[in-house]
């Protein structure tokens, strides 16, 4: 893969290009957000590395928001000295596919990038999502396990496309509130959770496990 790196720290940059290339990517590294918009429209790149804290008017996030405003769809992993859920749920909020605590080794950012990658589109995939024996039909609203339909209500429906569009990666109360409920509902409240007992409920059946985890003060996943 080629790779952009922006990060203000030279050192930690050079050694995590270094390492890129031990894996066989090739990497490009800038040292601050405005340097993004003009190289991503001139290059081509596989991904995006972005420290969260850049030097400048412009950090991370809004780095992310720009990119995703400009209809730039590569894999974006954002990394942070610090990360509390907080930031965390702004990052991925803004665009970012994976938001990760520094120190962070190569080996787990290919990984990383390479799930990212693994993810159907609906324009790849004719609007059929799959994750494990889970199957979502975007276009006739239709999902379901093992081969057997699903008796889900609409945002049930709707909770479980997004967890299965997004399978592998983590998504919090607030991302699923925006997405299935809309974004004047209080990311604060327990719907997401009540909404994921009754999803459970649907999907466990026939002495099948439950394919969904629960990331302890994040949110849910599943798996593909």
């Amino acid at each position: 893969m080629r790779l952009l790196i922006i990060e203000d720290d030279q050192p930690l940059a050079t050694l995590l290009a270094r390492d890129l290339a031990a894996l066989g990517h090739q990497a490009v590294i800038i040292d601050n957000g405005r340097d993004a918009f003009a190289i991503v429209a001139r290059e081509r790149f596989d991904g995006i590395i972005v420290d969260r804290k850049l030097i400048g008017s412009m950090d991370g996030v809004a780095v992310v928001r720009w990119l995703r405003d400009a209809k730039v769809t590569l894999p974006i992993i954002m990394l942070t000295a610090h990360g509390t859920v907080d930031e965390t749920v702004e990052g991925l909020n803004e665009g970012a596919d994976d938001y990760l605590v520094k120190p962070i080794e190569a080996i787990e950012l290919d990984a990383r990038f390479r799930a990212i990658l693994r993810r159907p589109t609906e324009s790849l995939t004719g609007g059929i999502l799959v994750a494990g024996d889970i199957e979502i039909n975007v276009h006739t609203h239709r999902a379901r396990r093992a081969g057997r339909p699903l008796e889900i209500q609409k945002q049930e429906f709707r909770l479980l496309t997004e967890l299965v569009r997004n399978a592998d990666g983590v998504m919090t109360r607030a991302m699923l509130i925006e997405k299935v409920w809309g974004e004047d509902f209080d990311p604060k409240a327990k719907i997401v959770d009540s909404y994921i007992k009754r999803l459970r409920g649907a999907l466990h059946t026939d002495g099948r496990d439950d394919p969904i985890e629960t990331v302890r003060g994040v949110g849910y996943m599943i798996r593909r």
